[in-house]
């Protein structure tokens, strides 16, 4: 297949260099000013899934530069870029090209199937960390589960989506189909909202926040409202009630990526900008939609914004 990674972070960098060195054919599209950083090296991966490497089919800061006809477009960018993103794939697409949606938090999905079509259009639920040791170069630290790739909406055929899934788990990255992919993500959003930001602040692992009661309590309330504010919106979850979730997410998510920092840690520490409006902050606006309030959330959300001013 033919792919191109947009977005060559910690997740494109894995993706890009596992799918390559299976054979398919792979390019990578990344900033202008970071395109000679890249030339002439290859992509490595190292961590829990051993050592690869592989030189891509191409580097560069516009789909426009790519003659081949793609089948997807892997987009890892963060989710404040999504927008952008999207404009500049959306006219390269050829009739059979789509787009898989691979990143954090609330609201990418949405933007990139209203720009585009639910019909070309997938979304994948990414729960493996990886770190971005230096341009190209990423280490796998854990994983909670497979990559779950389908289309919400049912838009694309079972059989088309089952076809990538497959490419995906002979390059070696664990992939699933699933009909709730959706509710699958927001598995997802749940973990990350109650990890992300208080391991960010507190710069400590996911297993840490798990031991101490009141951080635990903290995740609890982060939770909580998060149920409120999704029935409330009439968000499909796969759970009844936050405490079934709770049980998931302290016996099941959490043991496997105890030792895991969250990204957002990281993304503070060298200054980058932070994810938190699609996170904890999409839970605000998703609550004053329907007027109801989540102070939990709120000040989680303004303590991480906090932290990321003053550490720049």
């Amino acid at each position: 297949m033919k792919f191109a990674v947009y977005g060559l972070g910690a997740l494109g960098t894995v993706f890009s260099t596992f799918l390559k060195e299976n054979g398919n054919k792979v390019y990578g599209v990344t900033k202008r000013e970071y395109i000679h950083l890249f030339e002439n090296i290859p992509f490595r991966v190292t961590g829990i899934w051993g050592e690869h490497s592989a030189f891509l089919d191409g580097i560069y800061y516009s789909l426009m530069h790519i003659d081949d006809e793609l089948d997807y477009i892997i987009l890892t960018v963060k989710s404040y870029d999504t927008q952008y993103a999207v404009k500049q794939i959306k006219p390269y697409l050829s009739k059979k090209t789509k787009v898989i949606v691979a990143q954090n938090g609330y609201g990418n999905y949405e933007i990139v199937s209203q720009e585009i079509g639910k019909e070309r259009t997938l979304l994948a639920r990414v729960i493996f960390g990886a770190k971005l040791i230096d341009f190209g170069y990423a280490e796998v630290t854990v994983i909670a589960d497979d990559v779950v790739i389908g289309q919400p909406e049912g838009a694309i055929p079972e059989n088309e989506i089952k076809e990538l899934v497959n490419v995906f788990n002979k390059a070696g990255i664990p992939s699933r189909f699933s009909n709730d992919v959706y509710k699958i993500l927001w598995d997802k959003i749940l973990y990350n909202c109650a990890l992300n930001p208080l391991g960010a602040i507190l710069e400590c692992t996911y297993g840490d926040l798990a031991e101490v009661e009141e951080t635990k309590q903290v995740m609890d309330n982060i939770i909580d409202e998060i149920f409120t504010v999704t029935n409330a919106n009439k968000i499909e979850l796969n759970w009844e009630n936050p405490d079934d979730f709770k049980e998931y997410f302290y016996n099941r998510l959490i043991p496997p990526t105890a030792k895991h920092y969250p990204s957002m840690y990281y993304d503070i520490k060298i200054g980058k900008r932070i994810e938190i409006d699609a996170l904890n902050g999409a839970i605000i606006k998703l609550a004053q939609k329907k007027n109801l309030k989540v102070p939990v959330n709120e000040t989680i959300t303004y303590m991480v914004k906090a932290k990321e001013k003053l550490k720049t």
